[in-house]
């Protein structure tokens, strides 16, 4: 893997991780056509450890105070009472599905699901999905209302971008949306959700991701620190869209990459795997 590429793709993990967009399907695209190659399932979860780092110094007050409530609950019934201590218990749920089926499915995942044909329907399929979230969700409950329920349906949704063109926070939001969640609540959420199971996939691929002529140490770490600057500043962008704007916008932009890529595909411009 050379220098540029490395450096490419930190900035491409960057800046698509946090957007309703899929980073992992803009890693396969930007490889396929840029450099005529697949970066691998597993640089795409270790390159996710530096955006997951951003979101911690982001909201690094936020993950403490709920990390120090989820302890402090474990001896005081009055702290087990508060939106809080519910709040940390449902970001542990909420990450088991994707840990388990990340698990099962690793081979799928690392080869048939990479498949370019795949990426680009689940690119249209769940933008379509995700403008229907955004024209039929009531979006009138705080983060402080999440349930039991939603949590757990949340925790799938997450799961889904286990296959690259859904999305992470693509699936999070749209399920988030038709769920009731705010825009801001629902995004709030899918940041704090996403710490464990991306800190997780991270360190469990990260022996695979030096195989064959993968990225050396130094060029994942380069990826790693490039993915932090460029995610911590998207980070505080969309934070800030999300409160005035809808997500149309993403919408429009995942449906028009994905008829390109058919388009790109059907001509023979660019290879399936």
């Amino acid at each position: 893997m050379s220098w540029l590429e490395v450096v490419v793709l930190g900035i491409v993990q960057g800046l698509t991780e946090f957007l309703p967009v899929s980073s992992s399907a803009h890693l396969r695209i930007v490889s396929a056509v840029g450099f005529g190659r697949d970066p691998g399932a597993a640089f795409t979860a270790v390159s996710q450890l530096g955006t997951e780092a951003a979101v911690i110094v982001y909201f690094a007050k936020d993950i403490w105070h709920l990390f120090l409530t989820w302890v402090r609950g474990f001896r005081d019934a009055e702290v087990r009472a508060t939106d809080d201590y519910r709040l940390a218990w449902l970001v542990i749920i909420g990450s088991v599905p994707i840990a388990v089926l990340g698990v099962l499915f690793k081979d799928q995942i690392e080869g048939v699901a990479r498949n370019l044909w795949l990426v680009a329907t689940t690119l249209i399929v769940f933008g379509v999905l995700l403008g229907l979230a955004e024209r039929f969700g009531k979006q009138v409950k705080p983060v402080e209302r999440i349930t039991v329920k939603d949590g757990i349906l949340l925790g799938f949704a997450q799961a889904m971008a286990l296959i690259p063109g859904v999305s992470r926070s693509g699936g999070t939001i749209t399920a988030g949306l038709f769920l009731g969640l705010t825009r801001p609540a629902i995004v709030r959420y899918s940041f704090l959700l996403a710490i464990p199971s991306v800190f997780g996939a991270g360190l469990f691929t990260l022996p695979d991701v030096f195989a064959g002529d993968g990225p050396s140490g130094a060029q994942m770490l380069v990826a790693v620190v490039v993915a932090f600057v460029v995610g911590y500043a998207v980070i505080a962008w969309l934070l800030r869209f999300v409160q005035n704007n809808t997500v149309y916008v993403f919408v429009a932009y995942r449906i028009a990459l994905g008829v390109a890529l058919l388009a790109a595909l059907s001509l023979g411009a660019v290879s399936a795997y």
